[in-house]
């Protein structure tokens, strides 16, 4: 994938849209030095450009009874790519499941679950994680607190 060319003023829309993904148009154009319009046109583009991504509110985990994170090391029984698809759909099936990924090293898949408590945990790991049958083990490791959170790209 190669990356979009993005000029000085593309790069501060996205700081502030990172922000405040709500910004009207002409708050964003005083706030980058561009006109309304301009602006309209760059998002636009970075939209189509695949850069820009959905729009979303974040939600407090801990406001909503999901302040325990966990992150879970998986290991696979083999690396057939049928056996990890199955594994994949079955994490893009559990919506406590906020983020995978696929690891090089030691494990092959990282997860960050999200839950209400140990008890949640243990009933996604022990009747689903560890008995999927592409699943040889996993490592859990639970967040004491969270030091820096951030989901805005350096641009």
């Amino acid at each position: 994938m190669n990356a979009f060319n993005l000029d000085l003023v593309d790069r501060k829309i996205l700081r502030v849209l990172q922000e405040e993904a709500d910004i009207s148009h002409a708050a964003l154009a005083e706030a980058v030095g561009a006109s309304p319009a301009s602006c309209w046109r760059r998002i636009k583009a970075l939209d189509t450009a695949g850069v820009l991504g959905k729009t979303v509110r974040l939600v407090n985990p801990e406001m909503v009874g999901r302040g325990l994170n966990v992150f879970c090391h998986v290991r696979m029984k083999s690396h057939d790519p049928l056996a990890r698809r199955s594994f994949e759909r079955f994490v893009e099936s559990h919506e406590e499941v906020l983020e995978c990924y696929s690891m090089s090293g030691e494990w092959d898949y990282l997860l960050r679950v999200v839950v209400a408590d140990v008890g949640d945990y243990e009933r996604l790991l022990m009747h689903g994680i560890l008995t999927h049958d592409a699943v040889a083990n996993s490592s859990s490791h639970f967040a004491l607190k969270s030091v820096k959170y951030s989901t805005a790209v350096p641009v």
